[in-house]
């Protein structure tokens, strides 16, 4: 409104300008006012015409926000909390279904491990004399595989996983619909040799079958490991309890979050020793800075 009226005062005052100069003749006295007057009368004309535009744009601009946002009790304000509802719960439900799985899983494997081993050994001692080259043989082989299984998994998730079998492992990189992804099939193909190692070095007696043993057993205490630290700290698909606690655990989660920002060209491949790959290609500051942010969102 204050525009409209700074528009039309220019010409009065130019008039006013120009008879302080010159005096007019009545004829153009005349005219003068009656110029001012056609003047004010359409100023008066176009300041109303203002004001009704502008209450019927203001009217109807608050029309279309009481439709678009009927207010707190409104449907549309119901709308994301329904949703987002309707989300934390499906969340939960498939939380519960992973750890229903992984804890039946979990102790089936720990319960026949540990009776694997005990009645194995105490076959071996039955006739008095302890095979002890088998025995430590077993105990290295279980140590051996599962270091040696962090090796494997970092060579099969750069060359394989992220290569030719890419297709199954890119469900790993996207959100989860479900409590289960194609990715999880990994777990299960190295479970197989862990069973059949587990079984044959069970069966048979002798340093060899004590290798087997000792291997199948370092498998299944490795996978068990990767499943608590990579399904449960890492991406939460199950509560940890303490084990979230643990600051190198921390750190390994913080190092394979990176690699699924993708920093340091997919770096680290491995889940145990990712902080040392991380420091090999100079990423401790961004390691730093992951694990402050997961700390702040543990407390």
């Amino acid at each position: 409104m204050a525009v409209g009226l700074s528009a039309a005062t220019p010409k009065p005052f130019r008039f006013f300008q120009h008879s302080l100069l010159q005096k007019p003749s009545p004829l153009f006295t005349s005219l003068a006012l009656r110029h001012s007057q056609i003047h004010k009368t359409r100023r008066k004309t176009c300041f109303t015409v203002f004001v009704i535009m502008e209450d019927q744009k203001r009217n109807s601009l608050l029309e279309n926000l009481k439709e678009e946002d009927p207010g707190p009790g409104g449907m549309n304000s119901q709308i994301p909390s329904t949703r987002a509802a309707e989300r934390l719960a499906r969340k939960r439900s498939e939380r519960f279904t992973y750890l229903v799985a992984a804890v039946m899983s979990s102790l089936g494997i720990t319960s026949m491990a540990v009776m694997a081993v005990y009645y194995r050994f105490s076959w071996q001692m039955e006739g008095g004399e302890v095979p002890l080259s088998e025995m430590f043989g077993t105990f290295a082989l279980s140590v051996g595989a599962a270091v040696g299984m962090e090796f494997w998994a970092r060579w099969a998730h750069k060359a394989l996983w992220h290569a030719s079998l890419w297709h199954m492992h890119e469900s790993h990189h996207r959100p989860r619909d479900g409590p289960f992804e194609l990715n999880d099939v990994f777990a299960v193909t190295n479970a197989v040799p862990a069973i059949a190692l587990l079984a044959f070095g069970f069966f048979h007696k002798g340093l060899f079958p004590g290798l087997c043993f000792g291997a199948g057993l370092g498998i299944t205490v490795f996978g068990m490991a990767y499943m608590f630290v990579h399904d449960g700290l890492v991406h939460k698909r199950f509560p940890v309890g303490p084990i979230a606690n643990v600051p190198y655990f921390r750190k390994v989660a913080a190092a394979h979050q990176l690699h699924h920002m993708d920093k340091f060209d997919g770096v680290p491949y491995g889940l145990f020793l990712g902080p040392k790959e991380v420091e090999e290609v100079g990423g401790l500051e961004e390691l730093e800075k992951e694990i402050n942010r997961r700390s702040k969102s543990y407390n």
